[in-house]
């Protein structure tokens, strides 16, 4: 997809209410990454002392987007679920479909 304009606010169903509720929406990202996490301890265990990279370093990347996750966190009981919409070049929070040019952020 070349561009995905979604709504800062979504009427879904609640897992925890059992009911539709207004959600508000944002998107996902990605948390600090743990420095005492097991696969981190043993990447830097590995790594240290003599003998250069040990581990391969990835460098044919292939994809040019990424995947957009929203987080939908129901307004009553504040109870949050995930949503992936997929992958976009463009993706803009709280924009009326079909408004804004591309790349471009919105005023309001």
């Amino acid at each position: 997809l070349a561009m995905v304009c979604c709504p800062k606010s979504i009427r879904t169903h609640c897992r925890k209410c059992k009911v539709h509720q207004e959600h508000k929406v944002s998107q996902y990202k990605t948390g600090a990454a743990r420095l005492l996490a097991q696969g981190k301890r043993r990447y830097d265990r590995k790594m240290q002392g003599f003998g250069g990279q040990k581990k391969p370093i990835f460098h044919k990347k292939a994809k040019i987007t990424k995947k957009i996750s929203l987080k939908l966190t129901c307004t009553e009981c504040k109870n949050s679920a995930m949503r992936c919409i997929g992958r976009t070049k463009n993706f803009i929070l709280g924009a009326p479909p079909g408004k804004g040019k591309k790349g471009e952020a919105l005023q309001y």
